[in-house]
């Protein structure tokens, strides 16, 4: 699975990579980095209301549309040489605000819906995923105080493995969105998002 994944973002950074290059020369460089994961994270919220009123089918096609600016913003940044801490922790902000607005759409869906206990599922999939970044956060926060000379962009990458990580995540979300099982997506989120916080936390205890 995990090489099936990586396969899979080799792919989509390439594909990303070109999509940068030529946005980079339409625009002539005006368009930066930080502007890309703004607008990413502001198509978001239309996206967010699309699954609270049942547009579900729609708002899964916008969400791997849209989700896939969390890419691009990257691959121009590395484009015109201004990869950044500032870029990085805009990048994991809005990824956070991103989330938070997907989860309230399910929960408001369920809440009104058939089934208004489920709204707990979304509740716990929001909490729990963000549990995976806020170890992530501390960690590397706790290993940056304890050892010397270490490059933001490795302490970034340092634990950012798991079984759920956040592509994952809404890979799962966009699959219950298109299958018509929301619930059951969820559901899956939220206890695997969990395990995966617990993974993270031993890894950075062991670390330190």
């Amino acid at each position: 699975m995990n090489k099936a994944v990586l396969v899979i973002k080799t792919a989509v950074r390439a594909f990303m990579r070109r999509v940068a290059v030529v946005l980079h020369k339409v625009s002539g460089g005006r368009i930066t980095p930080n502007a890309v994961t703004i607008f990413g994270t502001l198509t978001h919220i239309p996206i967010a209301w699309l699954i609270a009123i049942d547009y579900h089918v729609l708002g899964a096609i916008l969400l791997v549309i849209f989700g896939l600016f969390d890419t691009l913003d990257g691959e121009l940044a590395r484009l015109q040489n201004r990869t950044s801490v500032k870029g990085m922790l805009l990048d994991a902000s809005t990824d956070r605000m991103k989330e938070v607005m997907l989860y309230t759409g399910a929960a408001y869906f369920f809440a009104v819906g058939d089934h208004p206990t489920a709204s707990a599922w979304a509740v716990a999939a929001c909490g729990a995923s963000l549990c995976v970044s806020y170890v992530k956060a501390k960690g590397e926060a706790a290993v940056a105080s304890s050892e010397k000379a270490i490059p933001h962009a490795t302490l970034n990458r340092m634990f950012a493995d798991g079984l759920l990580t956040f592509e994952m995540r809404m890979a799962v979300l966009v699959v219950g969105l298109l299958s018509g099982y929301l619930m059951v997506a969820v559901a899956v989120i939220a206890v695997l998002a969990s395990y995966t916080a617990l993974q993270r936390l031993v890894r950075i205890s062991s670390k330190l």
